[in-house]
């Protein structure tokens, strides 16, 4: 089935480490190159922004592997190491220094990197966004007690490292330019619910509000506002969205539109490569649209759909996003797609008030998404909900003595 090159992984993130652990797993016992820019071994992101900030979770236990598994699988990591070229015709990818190395078959792995924010002073000592293990150790160092720390941003990064940083004694300010955190997410009566959260723990949000520069000679003092507002800041995180690194597929003349375009078995415009995690821009299968996701989860299954693609197996992706986040006493899993425009109404089942609910954003009856807080063991039912693509009877589905497993099928 394959040629004498080996296979090639170009992202040693958890797509691409998870994509080496499935091909050994399903037999492959041809060479396997994992290509990481990162100096650390293949790690997992969220407790990047929740565990680790928070200091409750042990820093060895993000790894996807302990360091030895590599060796131990055959499989052959360059961690620290770029990746700069892709000669698709003569089917070799050149290092920054020089080196090049020939692919039987190829999976771009490369994921995303943090948004910038073009404004003055966002070169300052003290200016940091959170994608990586080193960022993430920077800002935990700058989050003690009593420190002033502005967060831009109002989305899931910027409310979990506001929750980190005030659970850990620091003042926070969040500015976002919406009028309430994860608007466009969630719709004004769900991001009311985060809004509140946060000001009950100490959290002040300057809504509607832009950053016009950071202040200081060296390290960044302050954040000033664009209505003239100054705010003190020994520490600023910004956190407004990311980006997909997509300028290898692109240079390769690759299929590029918000990520490397893939089919259902993730497999790009050229036969010989896939495309998994944050990079790839997928067709979903069931919910017949392109969907690119951002989260844990989808970096967890996609590389092994990937892997399988990779080896010749069936393979239709068609995984429902899925997200959590932790929050102070607040933990929430969200389940399906509803992008603003797709839902005609928000059920929810429970009261918001009371700091266990679910709410569902529906269309025409139909369940597109659900999210459940403090409420678990249900993104099972939820997830039969949305495959079914029926219409259910949204007063039973706000009503939280209706089992929702009774609910699949029944209009």
């Amino acid at each position: 089935m394959t040629g004498q090159h080996p296979f090639v992984i170009v992202g040693a993130g958890l797509a691409g480490a998870r994509a080496a652990q499935t091909l050994r797993e399903e037999g492959f016992d041809g060479k396997i190159v994992l290509f990481g820019e990162e100096a650390e071994r293949p790690y997992e992101r969220p407790a990047l922004s929740k565990g680790l900030l928070l200091r409750t979770t042990e820093r060895d236990s993000v790894f996807v592997h302990d360091a030895s598994w590599y060796e131990e699988h055959d499989v052959d990591l360059h961690t620290d190491t770029r990746v700069t070229t892709l000669d698709r015709q003569a089917r070799q990818v050149t290092l920054a220094d020089g080196r090049r190395f020939g692919y039987d078959r190829l999976l771009l792995a490369t994921g995303s990197r943090a948004r910038s924010l073009p404004v003055p002073g966002a070169h300052l000592d003290g200016v940091l966004r959170l994608r990586t293990l080193a960022d993430c150790d920077r800002i935990s160092d700058a989050i003690v007690d009593g420190a002033s720390v502005v967060i831009v941003g109002a989305g899931w990064i910027g409310l979990e490292v506001a929750a980190a940083a005030r659970t850990r004694g620091a003042a926070v300010t969040v500015v976002e330019t919406a009028d309430l955190p994860l608007q466009r997410v969630l719709g004004d009566q769900l991001a009311t619910v985060f809004a509140d959260l946060h000001r009950d723990h100490g959290v002040t949000f300057r809504f509607g509000a832009q950053v016009h520069e950071f202040r200081g000679s060296n390290r960044v003092s302050a954040v000033l506002l664009a209505d003239g507002t100054v705010l003190p800041a020994e520490l600023v995180v910004v956190g407004v969205g990311v980006l997909p690194n997509t300028e290898l597929a692109e240079q390769a003349g690759l299929a590029v539109d918000n990520g490397v375009v893939v089919d259902h078995t993730l497999r790009t415009s050229d036969p010989r490569i896939w495309a998994a995690g944050d990079l790839a821009n997928a067709h979903h299968p069931l919910l017949n649209v392109r969907v690119r996701v951002e989260h844990w989860a989808n970096a967890l299954h996609s590389g092994p759909a990937a892997a399988r693609g990779m080896l010749g197996r069936t393979v239709s992706y068609d995984r429902l996003p899925y997200f959590y986040t932790d929050q102070y006493e607040l933990g929430m899993e969200y389940t399906g797609h509803a992008p603003p425009g797709s839902y005609d109404r928000i059920v929810v089942r429970g009261e918001l008030s009371g700091g266990e609910f679910m709410a569902f954003w529906t269309a025409q009856g139909r369940v597109l998404a659900g999210m459940n807080v403090n409420v678990w063991d249900v993104t099972g039912p939820i997830g039969q909900l949305i495959r079914s693509r029926q219409p259910v009877d949204l007063d039973r589905l706000a009503d939280p003595t209706v089992a929702l497993e009774s609910l699949v099928g029944r209009g």
